[in-house]
């Protein structure tokens, strides 16, 4: 724990629109000997869930890693946006040909999902490829129906369009005329058996995170032993966790797909003055170096910080008592 809390800063950093709903990105970042790391679990989930979290935080930390590329294609990310708004949000994503568009947005509805999806097949042309994201919170049915609305636009998977891992492989039968993969983001992070669901035959992808999978080397070991392609994506990290998730990209990824980790962008501050946004389409694999004068000015209210801190704790106490 001293090593930990000896260079931790809590930082609060402002999103350009709401994603997840929320509006500021909370998260802890420290250097470890290998470079700076994060500990940025969401602030809902419990200290069990969260413990995953902080083993790729130490992993990422103190185990020295070569990148397996210089960089990674990375995929634009439209939140629950009015098409009207898209292309705007599309130019901040200079050179990416894939976009992840969420859908089944609480307050919204299938046509608000077709319009959004149009506008961005509209927006990057016939050869973009094109996935959408309902968090799993569309029921079998509901499911069922939006993908027959949205596959005319050529949906390269839907991630996690139903929550559990029954629905995910009674969708993917029913769809399987469609041409719509099936994707599983929640249940692989989220499960206490991350492999479940490419035993159930229940996804086409997997889509893995660094941190709530337990960092590079445990998101490695689940990505070999599931036998999927995969596609790596970010938990809205600051560039620091971006950086984790570049090694696991480079060295994981089917080279077909574009990872999520151009989340970047949807931040108006980071703690580094090099960030790791798309150029080209593409991010650098790399570490972060945080930057002292943006830990200050982004810095979490005392408050927050002192509730980080306390959660690292007792997160901490549960690894050592593991």
């Amino acid at each position: 724990m001293d090593d930990l809390l000896a260079t931790a800063r809590v930082v609060a950093l402002p999103m350009r629109v709401r994603f997840r709903g929320i509006t500021v990105r909370e998260a802890l970042v420290l250097r470890g000997p290998e470079g700076w790391t994060e500990f940025s679990p969401f602030v809902e989930y419990d200290d069990a869930e969260a413990a995953a979290w902080l083993r790729a935080t130490i992993d990422f930390g103190w185990t020295p890693r070569r990148p397996a590329a210089d960089s990674v294609p990375v995929n634009a990310t439209v939140p629950a946006i009015a098409a009207a708004d898209v292309p705007d949000l599309l130019r901040r994503y200079p050179g990416c040909t894939t976009a992840k568009v969420k859908v089944a947005e609480p307050g919204t509805g299938i046509e608000d999902d077709v319009a959004r999806v149009a506008a961005v097949r509209r927006a990057m042309g016939e050869d973009a490829a094109v996935r959408v994201d309902a968090n799993g919170l569309w029921s079998l049915d509901d499911a069922t129906r939006a993908l027959e609305r949205l596959a005319p636009f050529r949906l390269q998977y839907a991630e996690q369009p139903v929550a559990s891992v029954a629905d995910l492989a009674a969708l993917r039968s029913r769809v399987a005329g469609l041409g719509v993969l099936i994707a599983a983001d929640e249940s692989v992070r989220k499960a206490a058996d991350p492999l479940a669901v490419a035993r159930a035959g229940a996804a086409d992808v997997l889509v893995v995170k660094a941190q709530p999978l337990g960092g590079v080397t445990a998101a490695r070991a689940v990505i070999a032993e599931a036998g999927l392609p995969c596609v790596v994506s970010s938990a809205l990290d600051t560039s620091v966790g971006l950086g984790m998730g570049a090694f696991l990209a480079a060295a994981a990824m089917a080279p077909s797909y574009a990872a999520g980790l151009g989340t970047g962008v949807m931040l108006t501050g980071d703690v580094t003055a090099d960030p790791l946004v798309p150029v080209d389409g593409r991010i650098a694999v790399r570490r972060v170096e945080a930057d002292t004068a943006l830990l200050e000015r982004w810095a979490a209210a005392p408050d927050r910080t002192a509730w980080w801190e306390a959660r690292l704790r007792r997160v901490h106490a549960l690894l050592t008592a593991r």
